[in-house]
């Protein structure tokens, strides 16, 4: 039976129903679903409750257990982990647009919010991690030469005791100042731009923000697809990087304002053409930055432990030391 309708006010109620018969401790009725169901902003009744019901028994997702109620079938628990995997699709983009939107760095005062990764490693790693950070940043392949130090917990990422933030300054951050100047833009990937002869070649894999549960940059970094460290030593590797679109018309003005951006220390601008993108968009200019990450990504290449969460806060750039 198919785990999908082609209503989607219908699915989500089923998704919902599915959910709540999941989040209780045993088998659970029309009635109470048709509470719960209210509770969560779902006009329905306990007749309507009992429509729904029949629909996910039919298609084997839901069982009774006697007059209790409903409980998940094997393939209830499965059909619900689809379901959520596609709530969460948009989560990415929409931290991304969040952080965006807050930005309020102004490049002239050099003062304001600023998106940031945060990094965390062991108080005792310190050293030769800034060590690895500087080395990357004087390659040019971050988007910033600033970071910041975050010693005690925040509400977005935990220190945990005898460890240390690292603040990085994301790419994020330039898609927040265009869009406080005026422009449209749109996020629109992540991914890995191969470096050859200390010059950037082209993207050799990309992943669309709005089609991922987990920040691409998580995801090359999991998978160990970086080569930071030898694009640095050797002219040949493979960093991290993103682009987003704006208004073919705009182009003159983005030019003008990532110049003074540059000045207040925020750039990563890679000089591109068609090959290197791999594709274009009529009407639209592709704007491709170094990602701010890379540089706690070369330090996971040599091995020190470290915990990256990309896109994860914001911070005043006031705050914010250049190494």
């Amino acid at each position: 039976m198919p785990a999908t309708t082609r209503d989607p006010h219908l699915q989500r109620k089923l998704v919902e129903i599915l959910r709540i018969i999941k989040e209780s401790k045993s088998a659970i009725g029309a009635r109470l679903i048709a509470d719960r169901l209210n509770e969560r902003g779902y006009q329905i009744g306990e007749r309507g409750v009992r429509y729904h019901l029949r629909v996910l028994d039919e298609r084997g997702f839901t069982k009774k257990q006697g007059y209790e109620g409903r409980v998940l079938t094997l393939s209830g628990l499965k059909e619900l982990e689809r379901a959520l995997v596609s709530d969460r699709l948009g989560f990415v983009i929409i931290t991304i647009e969040k952080m965006m939107y807050n930005t309020t760095f102004d490049q002239n005062t050099r003062k304001g919010n600023i998106v940031v990764n945060t990094s965390i490693i062991d108080l005792d790693h310190f050293d030769p991690v800034m060590d690895i950070i500087e080395e990357v940043n004087r390659s040019g392949y971050t988007v910033s030469p600033y970071i910041g130090l975050i010693e005690e917990s925040t509400p977005e990422v935990r220190i945990p005791a005898g460890k240390i933030g690292i603040a990085t300054i994301c790419s994020i951050t330039i898609d927040g100042i265009l869009l406080k100047n005026g422009i449209p833009v749109n996020t629109k990937y992540g991914g890995l731009i191969e470096i050859k002869n200390r010059k950037p070649y082209k993207f050799t894999d990309l992943i669309a923000y709005r089609a991922t549960t987990i920040d691409p940059m998580k995801i090359f970094l999991s998978r160990k697809m970086t080569s930071i460290t030898s694009a640095i030593r050797d002219g040949n590797g493979k960093v991290l990087a993103s682009i987003r679109e704006i208004p073919l018309l705009a182009e003159k003005d983005v030019e003008e304002i990532l110049k003074t951006v540059e000045k207040a220390g925020i750039g990563g601008l890679i000089e591109s053409n068609e090959e290197i993108l791999l594709q274009t968009t009529p009407n639209r200019a592709m704007i491709p930055i170094y990602a701010g990450i890379n540089a706690v990504g070369a330090v996971k290449e040599k091995g020190i432990p470290i915990i990256n969460h990309p896109v994860s806060q914001l911070m005043k750039f006031e705050d914010m030391k250049r190494i």
